[in-house]
């Protein structure tokens, strides 16, 4: 587990410094390009870049967070950091998002006149949308083998980069084409609600992870199966599961005998945890909760009985 742990933290550190170094130089050559060229969806979008690189900033900080060991205020550890970290970069996302929409909404509507943008504003954007492309797909890459959720949810922000890439692109084209500038200032405008559609999705999937929701309940299903591998093991109920630092939390309880020794009901309870450990990928910790048979328990609030739903 702490090899794991270690091996993490040591990929999140690593791809939060290729992030920054990549997503540094995006974004100074899109706003560099931007201001010298008058594109204002150029401009937008290389102020999107910077903030992917405050975003990779976070990610080096929580890195350094979750290596820290458990401890008696926080005994599960600071994996759950990567959960906040994530909120911290959807709000970040969001507040971009809505700083550039209203900028553009009274350009739109001043009536000003404007110059076409330089030529060199469609190379920069050629340029960006092949590094955001190359970036996005080395982080979902790695997010998934290790299974960091911070990780991957930059990755979903800078797939969301290539797309507003595309649409700056596609928005010069037809500027020239129509010999149209404001046609720069809706294409900035399109840019900044998909920023605001961005960030309003990574904050709520991270607040699910906060709130010990659950994203893919079939998990439920696995466990109930694993239970029902071991013979001994009868009625699984109060099944509560949660995610920390993207592995699975597991506690429910199971009946056996009454009159079984605490020996034999701990030896099946621990081949009730080595069952579910092989059938759910990622698991954190596994908590098994022993009754005698036929016990009545009293209704719980909280937790998942077996039925034929789950």
């Amino acid at each position: 587990m702490e090899d794991l742990k270690r091996e993490k933290e040591r990929i999140l550190v690593r791809t939060s410094w290729v992030s920054t170094i990549g997503n540094a130089v995006l974004a100074s050559s899109k706003v560099v390009v931007g201001l010298i060229a008058g594109s204002m969806a150029v401009l937008g979008d290389g102020i999107d870049t910077t903030i992917d690189v405050v975003i990779s900033l976070v990610m080096l900080t929580t890195a350094y967070i979750i290596r820290r060991p458990p401890s008696r205020r926080y005994p599960f550890g600071f994996d759950k950091a990567e959960s906040v970290a994530s909120i911290v970069l959807g709000l970040v996302v969001l507040f971009a998002g809505v700083q550039m929409f209203i900028p553009s909404m009274k350009m739109i509507f001043s009536g000003e006149e404007r110059e076409l943008p330089g030529m060199l504003s469609i190379w920069v954007t050629m340029f960006s949308i092949a590094g955001k492309f190359a970036l996005s797909w080395y982080q979902f890459r790695v997010g998934r083998r290790s299974g960091s959720e911070l990780i991957i949810a930059n990755a979903k922000n800078m797939q969301g980069d290539v797309m507003i890439s595309v649409g700056v692109l596609a928005g010069l084209f037809f500027t020239y084409v129509l010999k149209m500038p404001i046609l720069d200032t809706v294409t900035s405008l399109v840019i900044s609600v998909w920023i605001v559609k961005i960030g309003v999705g990574i904050v709520l999937e991270s607040a699910s992870d906060l709130m010990d929701g659950v994203k893919d309940e079939t998990v439920y299903r696995q466990v109930f199966d694993a239970v029902g591998r071991v013979d001994e093991a009868q009625n699984p109920h109060h099944l509560r599961i949660r995610s920390i630092g993207g592995k699975w939390m597991i506690d429910l309880d199971i009946e056996l005998e009454g009159e079984m020794s605490v020996a034999a009901a701990h030896a099946i309870a621990d081949r009730v945890e080595e069952s579910i450990r092989a059938e759910v990928v990622d698991v954190y910790d596994i908590e098994v909760h022993v009754e005698p048979l036929g016990a009545r328990h009293k209704a719980e609030p909280f937790g998942v009985d077996f039925d034929n739903r789950h």
